[in-house]
């Protein structure tokens, strides 16, 4: 038997496929299937069932469509009640595979309601769960992401599945879908794999006997909710299209005013080439592992939109990143803008962004998020999280008549904000490549 995890890093996930004589498990695809069918097709491995754990609420699976494709048996939770064919899963009533297989649902309800793991028995003997969104690594799955009114019922829950699945034997291999960098995790999870008994032995929220106790642990300090998550459930219950086509027509500046009302322009070029000019009224999301993400949550959900790029640049990238959370509403891309891109902003190294900050009168923004400004929030600056700049608009309090100094954590989210910015009329000053840990650090800052 072997697991190959593929890992989304830019929304903190992995798939996994699981292979033993010739047959595969695929569990909690994403929405771009090539790269599993592919990967099925290289180990000549024919897929025989698709595992989902829960309706996911970070991205748009591709179970049904892998599904359709390779005539696997979708399994789901049973309460998941999904409204196309799917082979509905019941606690421990076993799956029957083939060649000593079969897949046992353990229901572990906390993250979603329906949430069910999934344990591997090879001839009996339990090999590997696939945890989901239950057991983490070093985590849990975050109680809170279908609202407040539900998070306390769903943690003390979570407290349950969590001891459920550490009863496992130790030795059984613990494959969760989410783990570093996801915002389904209640805690910062660190590797992407384990084994029970590493996890009984090192996990802390396992060493909370109380479940109250293990309710307000889970629900002290929230993470942000994305903006796009309140969209995936009902996707994921509904059906999921296929994926649409990576290539996009090619457009210039002057095609902009033939686009729909309400599009919107999204330029991924470096930071570095963005300072040196943005279209008026674009925002500026450099192409990295969260594009998506970050365009799902400070965007209107599915308008229509036009990229700026580089020539070169793998704009087939970022149509999939967006198409992963179901934006298929790219309508072009503008290559190189030329000199209609006039909306300019400073970036500055820690040095020199130090040294305006120490000025009189300088005004600092910090778009982290809450609880990175709480632990260390820098003399005098303004707080505002990078997304709330969009629903909260730009604070007030901020001189219009004089620069602003912007900074997050490494230079990514404050030139996304620099954006937001300039379109409200202010002249953004980006501290890049590095962050507000380092500025106060950094001699007379303040």
């Amino acid at each position: 038997m072997e697991i190959i995890s593929f890992r989304t890093p830019g929304l903190g996930d992995q798939s996994h496929l699981l292979t033993h004589e010739g047959r595969g498990v695929l569990v909690d695809p994403q929405r771009d299937v090539d790269r599993f069918t592919a990967k099925a097709a290289e180990l000549d491995v024919e897929l025989r069932f698709v595992l989902e754990t829960h309706l996911h609420n970070d991205y748009l699976s591709g179970g049904e469509q892998v599904a359709l494709r390779t005539g696997a048996q979708l399994v789901l939770p049973a309460a998941a009640a999904a409204a196309y064919p799917h082979t509905p899963a019941f606690h421990l009533e076993d799956i029957p595979g083939e060649r000593g297989l079969s897949i046992r649902p353990i229901h572990t309800p906390g993250h979603t309601p329906e949430h069910t793991s999934y344990l591997v028995l090879l001839d009996g003997e339990p090999v590997a769960v696939f945890s989901g969104g239950s057991l983490l690594v070093s985590s849990a799955g975050r109680p809170d992401l279908l609202g407040p009114e539900r998070a306390r019922t769903l943690a003390r829950l979570q407290h349950g599945s969590l001891h459920r699945l550490a009863g496992l034997p130790g030795g059984v291999k613990l494959l969760p879908t989410h783990g570093e960098g996801s915002f389904c995790t209640s805690t910062g999870a660190g590797r992407y794999t384990s084994t029970i008994a590493e996890e009984a032995a090192g996990n802390p929220l396992l060493a909370i006997g109380d479940v109250e106790t293990f309710a307000d642990e889970l629900l002290a300090a929230p993470l942000p909710i994305p903006a796009f998550y309140r969209y995936m459930g009902p996707a994921n219950t509904l059906g999921v299209p296929p994926m649409p086509p990576l290539a996009v027509p090619a457009l210039t500046v002057e095609d902009l005013a033939d686009q729909p009302n309400g599009t919107r322009v999204v330029d991924i070029r470096p930071r570095s080439r963005q300072a040196g000019g943005l279209l008026r009224g674009s925002i500026g999301i450099e192409l990295d592992i969260d594009f998506g993400s970050w365009a799902g949550w400070l965007l209107p959900y599915r308008a229509p939109l036009v990229l700026v790029a580089d020539p070169g640049q793998d704009v087939a990238e970022a149509v999939t990143q967006l198409a992963q959370i179901g934006v298929d509403t790219v309508r072009g891309v503008i290559v190189d803008p030329g000199p209609a891109a006039d909306q300019t902003f400073e970036l500055l190294d820690l040095a020199a962004f130090a040294a305006r900050a120490a000025r009189p009168g300088a005004q600092l923004l910090d778009v982290r998020m809450p609880g990175e400004h709480a632990a260390a929030a820098p003399p005098g600056a303004i707080h505002r999280f990078l997304p709330d700049l969009v629903t909260d608009g730009i604070p007030a309090e901020l001189d219009v008549s004089r620069p602003v100094l912007v900074a997050c954590g490494s230079g990514r989210r404050a030139s996304i904000a620099a954006g937001l910015l300039l379109a409200a009329g202010h002249r953004p000053v980006v501290l890049n490549d590095a962050g507000v840990a380092d500025l106060l650090q950094f001699p007379a800052a303040f």
